[in-house]
């Protein structure tokens, strides 16, 4: 999946933290607000697929997205 490029949205963020407890290399939550923090934009492959999982079925505020790959 080389060329996956990781997209966070935090006005659409509700900080359910599904993302941070499927992809923690990838996704963290902010202390203060509770949302989406991205920590790899350009994650490498198995980080890409949890990735892409996480924009396509897991986030209920559809705040993840991933272009390329």
């Amino acid at each position: 999946m080389s060329g996956v490029r990781v997209h966070v949205d935090r006005d659409r963020c509700i900080g359910a933290g599904l993302c941070v407890m499927s992809a923690p290399t990838v996704f963290d939550q902010d202390d203060d607000s509770g949302l989406v923090v991205l920590l790899d934009e350009t994650p490498a492959d198995a980080d890409a697929g949890h990735a892409r999982k996480i924009a396509e079925h897991i986030c209920p505020s559809k705040a993840v997205w991933v272009t390329g790959g």
